[in-house]
């Protein structure tokens, strides 16, 4: 592509802003750091949320790290990536200065000015041929929340855009409708201290010893011998080590939690109490008498009398029953439901709110439930919604933003957003700290969306990602552990991260890159507030007042720290007359029995269930599952590949878990090299001959780019989350191809 004529949007700020160094990521440590030995940060990987002792040395830099023994969450553990964290910010590969591609065709080096004045120049040319909603951006769940903020405001507010979300489509946006939709707000309930405060504890989609193994630790703390039941068509490492597997069919799921509210209902093995502060249950108990266990048996792969034992473990007076799932459920053709059947179990039998219960999701990313609250793209910042008049004139009141700069309508979605781009409606595409032309279904799209596009952004932490590649124009990003910032796991635990390394090069922070576009597109003034990650931090600290994400009680960086995290709700009234006296370290929602919705009661929902989207057939006869492939492994692999410790632990190439009578049916012997084929695409892989999948099953690791040829192009209507977890494929030998 080549850039359009610079004209320069350049002042002295924009200037100040990308040249000289700062407190927050972007050129020297902190000086308040250099005394200590050591100092402490939440892990950049999953939404477990553990916190890391970081040792410095005399100038303030890291140079090693080690589990922090007495933070709440992790209690001195840590899994082999958050051991070697420190590894991918040494990388060759990372992003040291802007990148621009030349009428060759060619990346080249450049200078932040220039990139800047390309950057505005571009859009606001865009805009003005193809109107404001001719340009997107597509985020993170992986960023501290103060920089998601401003990156949203900034894009709707200061320059006027309207379309964009973020990769936590990819893994939560099911989790999030289910918890609005059912109880007024994305509010996960639980705290993870009810692992070892369960008397049952079932493991839905959810293979905890690889994905989450901190979380799998906190469960084997548990003293009450819990039952650990796992309902998963593989049999996992996790599945290997419970009490009972239950190896069930591919999106059987609803079905069976279905049968199980109906023999449950049909018992009379239900909570009053919690069944009094619900909406629905009428309807609900009349839907289910469809769904005795002998109508599901078929389609879920489970005897009646396993189902009707199942339902009995899961409503046992007196125990303690909690759920946990991941995306096992959430990436799913009809997640949402399924989630809410799961939330719908735990209503009528009483268990939420107290020691040992819930439905729970466990997030993906470091800060998902960060990117729900406060990135301002599905919602409006700080828990707020686009299509309420009165949370409009909040924002606009406590930002000192005009109200006609707030969108009164929702973004596209995800997919929304790369169809408009498919389609030649949005012709600019910003990525920030994503990977989507790795990571989305049918990948091989995302080639035929590139070329529609006149101008594609992207900013990471390394230059060579498939995004990275792809790209116009590059903007070089600190890292993790070279900037500050909070993030908050899946129990709602506010933690904050610290700079402890300088960027490489001309590297950064995001929220230093977002405060020099904003002096660069002329808005600037709008965020003269936004200082600095802190000063942002109490900016949107401020605006959840009133809101179930209240956390006006916390005061700064420092309260955080001292108390070991913070679950969200923290109002400012909760703060106790005794100063020295704090909240308990583990709180969880709705004990009260009061939810968020108008009539204070919790809606029981549900759909009837429906087919796969693409079932196995005589072409393509088997289903493919994905999923995490080790704990040494993440996402796209762009930052555990960097990292030389983590590369040993885990198969450098893709490899297909395939059952022996399949294997030997078709003539596949171990380690061969094999072919899987899809109706949008095929990859070769070795094969790894395990009955850990059932006969007809394939699955395969989803870090490897060539996953996502295969995925099918399936979302859930109600969160638009896509469907990676199964489709039709066909298996051979490659010697049996040219």
């Amino acid at each position: 592509m080549i850039p359009f004529p610079l004209k320069s949007h350049t002042g002295p700020l924009t200037r100040d802003l990308v040249q000289e160094p700062g407190n927050f990521g972007l050129g020297k440590i902190p000086s308040r750091l250099k005394p200590a030995s050591t100092t402490t940060s939440i892990c950049g990987y999953c939404a477990t949320g553990c916190q890391l002792k970081l040792h410095l040395d005399s100038d303030g830099i890291a140079i090693n790290l080690s589990p922090q023994a007495d933070y709440p969450v992790n209690l001195g553990m840590a899994c082999p990536k958050g051991w070697q964290a420190l590894d991918p910010l040494t990388s060759t590969d990372r992003a040291t200065t802007p990148l621009l591609r030349d009428a060759s065709g060619k990346l080249l080096p450049t200078d932040w000015l220039t990139a800047l004045d390309t950057f505005t120049t571009r859009l606001k040319k865009i805009k003005e041929t193809h109107g404001p909603e001719s340009v997107a951006f597509l985020s993170t769940g992986q960023i501290p929340f103060e920089e998601m903020a401003l990156l949203g405001c900034l894009f709707k507010f200061g320059m006027g855009f309207l379309h964009c979300d973020a990769n936590t489509r990819q893994c939560m946006a099911t989790a999030a409708t289910a918890y609005k939709q059912s109880f007024g707000f994305d509010a996960p309930p639980s705290t993870y201290a009810d692992f070892e405060e369960s008397d049952v504890i079932v493991l839905i989609g959810a293979n905890l010893c690889i994905a989450h193994p901190i979380l799998w630790q906190r469960v084997i703390r548990n003293k009450r011998s819990p039952k650990i039941i796992v309902i998963d068509p593989r049999a996992t490492e996790t599945a290997q080590a419970a009490t009972q597997h239950l190896s069930l069919k591919p999106k059987g799921d609803l079905a069976l939690l279905y049968s199980l509210a109906h023999c449950i209902i049909r018992d009379n093995r239900i909570d009053p109490k919690s069944i009094a502060n619900t909406e629905g249950i009428v309807e609900f108990s009349e839907f289910v008498k469809d769904y005795p266990p002998e109508s599901v048996s078929l389609r879920t792969g489970l005897s009646p009398e396993t189902i009707e034992a199942l339902a009995f473990d899961v409503s046992e007076s007196g125990k303690r029953i909690s759920w946990w799932w991941t995306m096992g459920v959430n990436q799913s053709h009809e997640g949402t439901r399924t989630a809410q059947a799961i939330i719908n179990l735990c209503l009528i039998t009483g268990n939420i709110g107290k020691p040992g219960t819930g439905p729970s999701s466990i997030t993906g990313q470091c800060n998902a439930m960060g990117s729900r609250l406060f990135s301002n793209t599905t919602g409006l910042v700080a828990g707020h919604d686009f299509l309420d008049p009165a949370h409009r004139e909040k924002i606009s009141l406590n930002l000192g933003i005009p109200i006609e700069n707030i969108p009164d309508r929702n973004s596209l979605a995800y997919d929304e957003i790369l169809d408009a781009a498919t389609a030649g409606k949005i012709k600019a595409l910003w990525i920030i700290a994503t990977n989507p032309f790795h990571s989305w279904i049918d990948s091989e799209k995302l080639a035929k969306l590139r070329a529609n596009l006149d101008f594609l952004v992207v900013q990471d932490i390394y230059h060579n990602t498939e995004s990275a590649l792809a790209a116009d124009l590059l903007l070089p990003a600190a890292s993790w552990g070279e900037k500050q910032g909070c993030f908050i796991n899946s129990e709602r635990r506010i933690g904050t991260i610290k700079t402890v390394r300088k960027a490489p090069g001309k590297a950064l922070s995001d929220f230093r890159i977002f405060r020099a576009i904003a002096s660069s597109w002329g808005c600037g003034e709008m965020f003269a507030k936004w200082t600095d990650p802190e000063a942002a931090f109490k900016i949107l600290r401020d605006l959840t007042k009133d809101r179930p994400c209240d956390i006006t009680g916390i005061r700064d960086y420092s309260h955080i720290d001292l108390q070991g995290g913070i679950q969200w709700p923290y109002p400012e009234i909760s703060k106790p007359a005794d100063s020295t006296s704090e909240p308990a370290a583990e709180r969880r929602l709705f004990a009260d029995g009061f939810y968020y919705t108008p009539s204070k009661k919790a809606r029981i929902l549900f759909s009837p269930p429906t087919g796969l989207p693409e079932a196995p057939d005589m072409e393509f006869p088997f289903l493919l599952l994905t999923g995490r492939g080790t704990s040494s492994q993440w996402h796209t692999q762009s930052r555990t590949a960097k990292s030389h410790v983590l590369r040993k632990l885990y198969p450098h190439n893709p490899y297909v878990e395939i059952h022996p009578s399949d294997a030997s049916r078709l003539g596949i012997s171990s380690h061969s090299l094999v072919r899987i084929s899809s109706r949008r695409g095929e990859m070769l892989a070795s094969a790894y001959i395990a009955p850990t999948v059932q006969s007809g099953h394939v699955f395969l690791p989803m870090h490897y780019p060539q996953v996502n040829r295969l995925t099918h192009s399936s979302l859930d209507p109600h969160s638009r989350q896509p469907n990676y977890k199964a489709c039709a494929v066909s298996i051979s030998s490659s010697e049996n191809h040219p």
